[in-house]
């Protein structure tokens, strides 16, 4: 079996180098960079976990990489993903990036180490500027899981991000609210994005625009949330309606409305996208949109398993599921604009 020194002789570089290119722990130079890689598969070298695994030509291993695990959302996802992997006689890694670019790109060199046969993925960024592809050169394969990012060779699920928030807007216009305001996510995703652009959409067609102000970045985290919205609730001119980006942040809105002494819904109505475990006992109940988890997690799994089957080098495939408006009573008509 080879060894990393064996590699390193091969291509004429340091075991660090070798070390570098394996992990993408640290810049190397194109060409060193293609030698150790040719390297690599010459020898049939694998890191000492992975080496076993490889004999058999497949591992067993699913990665998922979630954005955020304090997201009880994301937690949601994994304990699906774990048991649809065991279905199909497969194991779960689970990473956590944390929302943080560097963090994905270390979690994905981690996982060509382990010799992962396939990995879902939450992305962070806008694009997958990092290697995709195992040491043998052959495309990794990857479903892209709730985010789209310029990547053309993964397959993707998804929600309709513009239907679940012009759902929600258009149940609070049709209560009569005209002063809408939004907690929005990360511009930089298309979760983000698009959660706004629905927002926008459903108040433009009816001739109407947030007020200046009305519109304020929450980060999809709930601290964030509650410190913008304390500060917008606080504001003289408030919304009548706020349309709330994901769950989480929807708890911290709910927390600054306590706190400021408001009542939802008589002084407030609140409505957001997607839930998370336990919202269901806030009171009032949160009207919403919710997203199929189980089954979004099942298709994503589908998808992986069928291309580490089939090979990676097919076109991808784009599923996009629709959202569900759940009812609550966090939202009123109103009494005056």
């Amino acid at each position: 079996m080879a060894t990393i020194r064996d590699v390193a002789q091969a291509a004429g570089v340091s075991t660090a180098t070798v070390s570098a290119v394996i992990n993408d722990s640290a810049y190397v130079s194109p060409e060193l960079r293609a030698r150790v890689q040719a390297a690599v598969a010459r020898l049939n070298y694998a890191p000492m976990l992975a080496a076993r695994n490889l004999k058999r030509g497949r591992s067993q291993l699913i990665a998922i990489v979630v954005a955020d695990l304090a997201n009880p959302f994301f937690a949601r996802i994994v304990c699906a993903a774990e048991a649809a992997v065991a279905a199909w006689g497969y194991s779960l890694v689970v990473f956590n990036s944390d929302e943080k670019p560097d963090n994905e790109k270390r979690i994905l060199a981690r996982i060509r180490t382990l010799s992962c046969d396939g990995v879902v993925l939450v992305p962070v960024g806008e694009s997958l500027t990092h290697d995709q592809r195992d040491f043998d050169g052959s495309p990794m394969p990857m479903v892209l899981f709730g985010r789209i990012v310029d990547d053309s060779r993964s397959d993707t699920v998804t929600i309709d991000n513009v239907s679940a928030a012009r759902q929600v807007t258009n149940y609070l216009l049709d209560l009569g609210h005209r002063r809408i305001g939004t907690i929005t996510g990360m511009m930089h995703l298309t979760t983000g994005r698009g959660r706004l652009e629905g927002m926008l959409q459903a108040m433009q067609e009816r001739g109407l625009a947030p007020q200046p102000g009305h519109i304020r970045a929450g980060e999809f985290r709930e601290d964030v949330a509650y410190s913008v919205s304390r500060e917008l609730l606080d504001r003289p001119d408030r919304p009548s309606a706020l349309y709330v980006a994901n769950g989480v942040m929807a708890l911290g809105v709910m927390r600054a409305v306590a706190d400021l002494g408001l009542r939802c819904p008589e002084d407030i109505s609140i409505a957001s996208t997607d839930t998370i475990p336990g919202i269901g006992g806030l009171r009032p109940r949160l009207t919403r949109t919710e997203h199929p988890v189980a089954e979004m997690t099942n298709e994503a799994l589908r998808l992986l398993i069928d291309r580490i089957s089939r090979g990676a080098d097919s076109p991808p495939r784009n599923v996009v599921f629709q959202p569900a408006m759940v009812l609550g009573e966090s939202c009123a008509p109103v009494t005056g604009q």
